[in-house]
């Protein structure tokens, strides 16, 4: 069974181990935290086929080194990696001709650590450039922010309806089920993942945010380097979910979204 993982962070080995550092000071230690190369995302990859790789510029002067870095291990590794790029808020009309130019398939925001609400007018321009084009990941949710909360992400939504939007953590990491209320079976160009959510979530809990959400909009995701990927596939999977549900959140939506080869 083919198995695809739709969100991990990787970093180049000589920032690897202070990037993971910082993202778990962010969140508060939250996670196991691994070092965020590729070498070790392999290590623990077990059973997944392909992982969703990128990463997110602070600055809009890192835009351009992050995507070339994601390309170049995409490149060495075709059948096991699928690449997004990343761009800032200051960024412009080259920034997204690159991240094309380089064959990368969406673009990741992180609107906390950015620091930039969703419905910032400079996100909106961007989206216009690439709505139909790339699929946008974001990082959704927080309780202790109000950038990427449903208030934030329905503006986008309703704006561009033609902008496939995967909104991570359930739509709203820390937030699961006010989100659900908010967002879960209203909008055609919303998808989620579930990364980053089975640490608070019990059982049930995450089952009644999968069917809220749609067995179909629900995209398996481990959010390495926070989490081991192979033991997020073993939580998944102690959900004892129908195989046709489990196969089509760890395979088949992310085939169909991404266009990926059988």
């Amino acid at each position: 069974m083919k198995i695809f993982d739709a969100h991990c962070h990787i970093y180049p080995a000589i920032i690897a181990q202070k990037a993971a550092a910082a993202t778990a000071k962010f969140y508060e230690g939250l996670g196991i935290t691994l070092d965020g190369t590729v070498k070790t995302l392999f290590e623990h990859s077990g059973e997944i086929t392909m992982h969703l790789v990128q990463s997110v510029a602070t600055t809009q002067a890192q835009v351009h080194s992050v995507n070339n870095f994601i390309a170049r291990e995409v490149a060495l590794y075709p059948d096991r990696l699928y690449g997004f790029g990343t761009l800032h808020p200051d960024s412009t009309w080259e920034d997204i001709r690159q991240l094309r130019s380089l064959g990368l398939h969406g673009v990741k925001l992180h609107p906390d650590i950015q620091g930039f609400p969703l419905d910032d007018p400079r996100i909106f321009a961007l989206c216009e450039q690439f709505e139909g084009e790339l699929t946008l990941l974001l990082h959704t949710g927080d309780n202790r922010y109000d950038f990427s909360n449903p208030n934030r992400l329905i503006p986008l939504l309703k704006a561009f309806p033609k902008l496939r939007v995967i909104g991570a953590h359930f739509g709203g990491h820390t937030m699961w089920k006010e989100a659900a209320r908010q967002l879960a079976g209203k909008y055609d160009n919303l998808w989620v993942d579930c990364s980053s959510s089975f640490f608070a979530l019990n059982k049930a809990e995450a089952r009644e945010l999968i069917y809220a959400y749609g067995t179909d909009r629900v995209l398996f995701g481990t959010d390495y380097p926070m989490w081991s990927p192979k033991e997020e596939l073993e939580v998944f999977r102690s959900l004892e979910l129908p195989p046709e549900v489990e196969q089509a959140i760890l395979w088949d939506n992310a085939a169909k979204l991404f266009d990926l080869p059988e």
